[in-house]
């Protein structure tokens, strides 16, 4: 038999039982759509994780006082460079104070937030400058009235243009600034503080006449990469507990750990829906492999015609795996198809997902091996049969 004439008899036996084989194709549409939509699902939270600490490198380090009344000694300029002396693990250290203060300019009054930093603020932070240029360490150390701006901000006092922002005057609590640079936006927090809608002014200014004592300071540090973080806290720790006399006064947060922890979970959690989804296809197969085999034996006569008129146990193999792969493939096309229409409206349900073409591939490819090996068994049995006890079958 020819395998033009194996092919067409094939679409003629799924033409004529075209209803039993889309009810069979239910499991394969479902289990390729579920394996796209878990993959790209995963790969919307891997996302979501990836936006959400955007901003932060993998190595940062934030040292804070302790929450409580009775701090001896809160954080100060000498623990950052003992912390750069001490801690070789340690490739930059930075002290910020941020507040809630209210700011103008030309009438336009904006409750804003002012953060005290120094120069290393901005690598720390990942902080880019469109217009003008940050704070430097002469600025902190000379105590200039000079300020930084996010964009928000920017766009709340100068308009669509915030480029004009720069040698203008505001007013950071009753205290006049000349802008010097407008900050990219940022879109998310750092640390609860939205860069967009703050002043970044020297780390001396804001403490002196600015803030003073109402806040505690904070440290930003980094380690020299990933793998030296915990070397970078335990140095932090020591170099501090010295300076305190003894005091462990301060903690140490690690948010880069908590990166690559997010980012690992979302991974684990699409591991656990793809194999969902595998299972889905598995009982998908089950049922193809049920239909064929129910095939096998309303077609028996049939199969003892065949081998009697010259066909081989070979093409008659080749005739039921190649209906129980072409049901595989199209219910896998028709899960796909679905699953693509199904990806952007999990948005409407609080799921952030993104289409991949690894989940279109994932999808084909399980679709024909559930097809190839569940159709197989019920092929074999077809092209075992005698031909004689073929043809005496009713």
């Amino acid at each position: 038999m020819s395998l033009n004439e194996l092919i067409k008899l094939v679409f003629l036996n799924i033409w004529a039982n075209r209803l039993r084989m889309m009810l069979t194709m239910l499991g394969i549409i479902v289990g390729s759509a579920t394996i796209l939509l878990v993959i790209a699902v995963g790969k919307g939270g891997q996302e979501s994780v990836n936006k959400q600490f955007a901003k932060l490198n993998a190595g940062t380090l934030y040292v804070m006082s302790a929450q409580t009344d009775d701090v001896r000694y809160p954080l100060s300029m000498d623990d950052v460079e003992a912390i750069k002396t001490e801690a070789p693990s340690v490739s930059l250290a930075s002290p910020s104070i941020t507040g809630k203060v209210g700011l103008n300019y030309n009438d336009i009054v904006y409750n804003g937030t002012v953060i005290g930093a120094t120069a290393d603020f901005q690598p720390l932070n990942n902080i880019k400058i469109v217009f003008g240029q940050f704070l430097s360490n002469e600025d902190d150390a000379e105590r200039n009235k000079i300020a930084v701006i996010g964009w928000d901000l920017a766009e709340t006092f100068f308009g669509a243009n915030p480029g004009d922002a720069l040698n203008k005057t505001i007013t950071v609590d009753k205290r006049k600034f000349t802008v010097i640079g407008v900050a990219e936006r940022q879109g998310d927090s750092m640390g609860g503080v939205t860069i967009d809608e703050s002043v970044i002014i020297p780390y001396t200014v804001a403490e002196k006449y600015i803030l003073g004592n109402s806040v505690r300071p904070r440290i930003t540090a980094l380690a020299r990469d990933f793998n030296s973080v915990p070397a970078a806290i335990k140095e932090i720790e020591a170099s501090l507990e010295r300076t305190h006399k003894g005091e462990m006064d301060f903690t140490v947060r690690d948010p880069g750990t908590r990166l690559a922890a997010a980012q690992e979970s979302a991974q684990t959690m699409t591991l656990l829906l793809t194999i969902v989804g595998t299972i889905v296809l598995v009982v998908g197969g089950i049922g193809i492999m049920n239909v064929m085999f129910v095939s096998v034996k309303e077609r028996t006569k049939e199969i003892g015609i065949l081998r009697a008129i010259g066909a081989r146990k070979r093409d008659i193999l080749l005739e039921f795996l190649f209906e129980s792969v072409i049901i595989s493939i199209v219910g896998g096309i028709l899960g796909i198809l679905l699953g693509s229409v199904l990806v952007p409206l999990s948005h409407y349900v609080g799921f952030e997902s993104v289409p991949s073409i690894k989940g279109v591939v994932l999808g084909l490819v399980f679709s024909v091996i559930t097809g190839t090996v569940f159709g197989y068994y019920p092929a074999t049995k077809a092209a075992d049969l005698s031909p004689l006890e073929a043809l005496r079958y009713e």
